[in-house]
């Protein structure tokens, strides 16, 4: 290999940290309370050509990157894990491209079964990143589960809906 890769690939690959020293598998590990309560990992894990307000230490996606996911299969089986840790985290479980909740999933409870909030913007990022990331298929079915389950209960905002709906799209 001639080239190295960017710190987003090698991050994804397990051969470097994020901006805070955390390697892919330690993220993985991580407590749901974790999850939850710190902003600064979801960048790595489901990357997007823009830049958020908060989060200038962010990779942003670039079209050579989004290139090596096409290339790379091992790379989209990696992103598929970071896309089971979340949905674990919201709850969810996921079988080839089926998600459903998970039968604990207490829905009056749940973080993001609420009208808005920080984990529908992460919903957001993660279809829009699988969608780029040429993990369609995945993005489609994160997409459909998460509108109906949150449609189903009548909690989450039309806007959320919106976005949700939209974030698949170039």
């Amino acid at each position: 290999m001639g080239h190295h890769p960017t710190p987003l690939i090698a991050f994804y690959r397990g051969e470097a940290p994020d901006h805070k020293g955390r390697y892919i598998d330690a993220v993985w590990a991580l407590s749901h309370f974790w999850l939850e309560h710190t902003h600064d990992y979801i960048q790595w894990l489901f990357p997007i050509p823009e830049v958020g307000r908060f989060n200038h230490f962010a990779p942003r996606l670039t079209d050579g990157e989004r290139d090596i996911f096409q290339d790379d299969s091992a790379l989209r089986e990696q992103q598929r894990v970071s896309l089971d840790v979340m949905l674990s985290f919201l709850g969810l479980t996921r079988d080839g491209l089926t998600i459903t909740a998970q039968p604990s999933l207490n829905i009056r409870e749940h973080i993001w079964l609420k009208a808005g909030g920080h984990n529908h913007l992460r919903i957001s990022r993660m279809i829009r990143s699988l969608a780029l990331c040429h993990q369609y298929d995945q993005a489609l079915a994160l997409q459909e589960a998460l509108i109906r389950i949150g449609t189903e209960q009548g909690i989450v905002s039309n806007a959320s809906i919106q976005y949700w709906s939209e974030a698949h799209k170039e």
